[in-house]
Parts: C-alpha cells; sequence; structure tokens
C-alpha cells in the first residue's frame, strides 16, 4: 500500500498512535483488573477510530477531487 497524499500519511501516523494507546490500555485493564471484558471497548476503538478516520478522509479526498474536475 502507498500513501500518496498528505492526508494518508498523516491518517496513518495517527492509526498508529491511536493503536498504541488503546492497546496499552486494555493491557493494563487486562493485567490489573479482574475483569477482562472491560479491555474489550478499548480494543474495539483502537481498530473502530481508525478504520472510520480512514474512511471518512477517503470520502473527503474523492469528494475533493470530484469538485475540482467539475471546474
Amino acid at each position: 500500500m502507498v500513501f500518496k497524499e498528505l492526508w494518508q500519511k498523516l491518517w496513518l501516523l495517527f492509526a498508529v498512535i491511536w493503536m498504541v494507546v488503546a492497546a496499552l490500555q486494555a493491557g493494563t485493564i487486562l493485567a490489573f483488573s479482574g475483569e477482562p471484558a472491560k479491555a474489550l471497548q478499548p480494543a474495539l476503538y483502537g481498530v473502530a477510530v481508525p478504520a472510520a478516520a480512514y474512511l471518512l478522509g477517503w470520502l473527503w479526498s474523492r469528494w475533493r477531487r470530484g469538485k475540482m474536475s467539475g471546474k
């Protein structure tokens, strides 16, 4: 996968930071809590938020490209 546009490079940076923080949070919950089910929510957010951000960036990019080609 080649990231060509600036938003893709920034998304990659955001996604890596977001996933590391979510993994640390889930790991901390697993290590110090008696309830491992509580770690599921940060793990799901760790995957879902970057995916949603990429989808929004992709839609915005396509919308901008369509707008620019119409002029």
